[in-house]
Formats: C-alpha cells, sequence, structure tokens
C-alpha cells in the first residue's frame, strides 16, 4: 500500500508530504497504481524546485519514499500546487482504497 500524509500545521496549511510503499496493485513496471501517485509526486515537486525555483526545507528521493516539506513562507507560491496534489491522490484513494491512504500529519 502506498501511504500519503500531508504535513500540515495547526491552521491547516500543507507545508509539504511525505509519500511511502508501493501498491501492488499490479507487477513492477506496470503497477498503474504506483505510475500515478509517482507521476503526481514528481510533477509538483519539479514544478516547485525547478520552475518556481522554491528550495524546500527538505526533500528527498528514496525508494519507496518521497519526502517534501516547504518553508512556510513558500506556502502561498506552492499552494495550488499542494492543493491540486491532494485532490488529485484523495481521488486515487477513492478509486483505489486498497492500495492508497491519504492522511495528514500535524507538524
Amino acid at each position: 500500500m502506498i501511504t500519503v500524509d500531508f504535513l500540515t500545521p495547526p491552521e491547516g496549511r500543507l507545508l509539504g508530504f511525505r509519500v511511502e510503499g508501493h501498491a501492488g496493485w499490479g507487477k513492477e513496471g506496470s503497477d498503474i497504481v504506483c505510475a500515478a501517485v509517482s507521476s503526481a509526486v514528481y510533477l509538483v515537486a519539479n514544478t516547485v524546485t525547478e520552475v518556481l525555483a522554491v528550495t524546500p526545507l527538505s526533500l528527498r528521493a528514496e525508494e519507496g519514499e518521497f519526502f517534501l516539506r516547504l518553508e512556510p513562507r513558500d506556502e502561498p507560491l506552492c499552494r495550488s500546487l499542494m492543493q491540486g496534489l491532494k485532490l488529485h491522490l484523495s481521488q486515487l484513494e477513492e478509486q483505489y482504497p486498497e492500495y492508497v491512504n491519504v492522511s495528514y500529519m500535524e507538524i
């Protein structure tokens, strides 16, 4: 299962995310759920760092784990991206509840 934790301070802004695990929907290399999650996560991270030129507080991409945390001052610039990622991953969770779990981690 892929677990997604959105990092949120008490006031509810989205300051990042952690994605861990593998969906297990299909064989490695043909797992559409893993591909959908990975593609969305990399699109957001690449847009934040390369298009918006934001330097995250933390960024880590490893096998089976992706972590991105923004500085609070960068949240307004990245807000739409983060909300779009939350919407996309939440809809994947609705379609594939046994393979994707979205939750929130207060920071």
